[in-house]
């Protein structure tokens, strides 16, 4: 049934949830959608669709949430935002003032976190690609550097000795783990000891922090198992007589879009090529309904065995290790919708149904990478309409056949209309703005910062 408010004007939008693949959804962005869908529509209205809408709190949120976890094992940590995961400058305001880092992948992402006012000491800068200049910048700084290479070695180190100035950089060696033997990322035990016995050597122009490792998927026991690769460098290094202090071992935290049981189910009952409008699976996904919160996830790598009578938590506290994190997504989870207008369906020749919106799947991007966002659209109906069902396929208002943003069959318990309005919720993870561009000639979607004034109202005003 849909939820419906009662308004004094001849507008009386409705919001019709999904039977299958529902989102959570944040309570504040709950309390709008079924209490004021109305502000969604004057909003896009006045800002054009699609429309992110970004809510910091989240952001707030799930980073003490993490450091709770930190905090009840004892252990000395440093959170460092992925600020790759979204393009929002409001998110790294949130790293500020949560007293977080913030990690870079390139000098632009470095100078929008030190134009939140992030200290320059608390970011740190991964990526295998960094340039003379952006190297220069961090160096000059004092950011953390995350080395990728021998050659990335070298690289900074001709830079440091050509230096008029007297100054150090700040490094972590990224070791590519066992199971990784194929990344282009990272360095193999017999180039990370090339470093460590150059480091020796290089104490005017190096302090040498620790290690990092940053592995693909979202499993802890992986984690669990390169961290224990990585200590044994630890031991070497301080046998060397350097003194590392911290381990980084990247992000892949996962985060639960949807409950597991629905999303279970429709991975084993209903994900068969018939509800897809072109009759493919995609082959894989995100676990959209993880068993795990990034919070319980970060627990239960803690909890693993690091020996037979000691665990990961413990090895930190017993070797003064500070263990470092570099959440994106999770840190991110709920903290965006994404808004798009319906403009028109359309009956096509195989008895399906397209509906097409305003916007394209640049900013909803998860078809481009041979797979599917498995968490349903929320409608809002502009007016009362009859319940009379639709299934259809989504489509952006590109000239690109490809240019698909969902490419299930999603059951509307009515059909939308011109007008309408489509909620993606939970796109901050890589979702709206990874691909986002003015194709068409259309401008790039805008962004929007919720900001609480009283109770159950926001304020919205753009995120630049």
């Amino acid at each position: 049934m849909p939820i419906t408010t009662t308004y004094l004007n001849e507008v009386r939008p409705e919001v019709h949830l999904s039977k299958m693949l529902n989102p959570l959804l944040d309570a504040s962005i709950a309390q709008l959608l079924h209490n004021q869908p109305d502000t969604l529509l004057k909003l896009v209205a006045q800002h054009g669709s699609p429309l992110n809408l970004v809510w910091p709190h989240a952001f707030t949120l799930n980073t003490r949430a993490l450091q709770s976890v930190l905090e009840q094992h004892e252990v000395q940590h440093a959170i460092f935002y992925g600020a790759k995961a979204n393009k929002s400058q409001c998110l790294l305001g949130a790293a500020k003032a949560s007293g977080i880092g913030v990690d870079v992948s390139s000098l632009y992402e470095m100078q929008a976190a030190l134009r939140a006012g992030v200290p320059a000491d608390q970011l740190c800068a991964t990526g295998p690609a960094k340039t003379e200049d952006f190297h220069r910048q961090l160096v000059q700084a004092g950011a953390l550097i995350c080395v990728d290479s021998l050659e990335e070695f070298d690289h900074l180190k001709t830079l440091l000795e050509a230096s008029s100035e007297a100054i150090k950089a700040r490094v972590l060696l990224r070791y590519r783990p066992n199971n990784c033997a194929a990344s282009r990322f990272g360095m193999g035990a017999a180039d990370l000891l090339v470093c460590l016995h150059s480091l020796t050597g290089l104490r005017a122009f190096f302090d040498f922090e620790g290690f990092h490792f940053h592995l693909g998927g979202y499993g802890f026991e992986s984690r669990a198992q390169a961290f224990r690769e990585v200590a044994d460098f630890v031991d070497v290094a301080r046998k060397m007589g350097l003194t590392p202090t911290m381990i980084d071992i990247g992000g892949g935290l996962p985060i639960r879009y949807i409950e597991p049981h629905a999303y279970d189910r429709f991975i084993h009952n209903d994900n068969t090529p018939s509800h897809y409008y072109n009759q493919s699976v995609p082959k894989s996904y995100y676990p959209y309904g993880s068993n795990l919160t990034a919070s319980q996830w970060l627990n239960s790598f803690l909890e693993s065995a690091f020996s037979p009578r000691q665990s990961i938590a413990q090895y930190l506290k017993a070797n003064h290790i500070t263990l470092a994190l570099e959440p994106g997504r999770s840190l991110v989870d709920q903290a965006a919708i994404s808004v798009f207008r319906v403009t028109r369906s359309k009956k096509l020749a195989d008895n399906k149904t397209v509906l097409f919106v305003e916007g394209s799947s640049f900013s909803a991007c998860e078809t481009w990478f041979a797979s599917e966002y498995l968490v349903d659209p929320i409608l809002i109906s502009a007016a009362s309409t009859s319940p009379t069902p639709m299934q259809a396929y989504i489509a952006g208002h590109s000239c690109l056949d490809d240019d698909v943003i969902t490419q299930r069959l999603i059951n509307f318990s009515v059909s939308p209309k011109a007008g309408d309005l489509l909620i993606y919720a939970n796109t901050a993870g890589y979702q709206m703005d990874l691909l986002e561009n003015e194709f068409h000639r259309h401008p790039l979607p805008r962004r929007m910062v919720a900001t609480c004034c009283t109770h159950g109202n926001y304020a919205f005003s753009p995120d630049y």
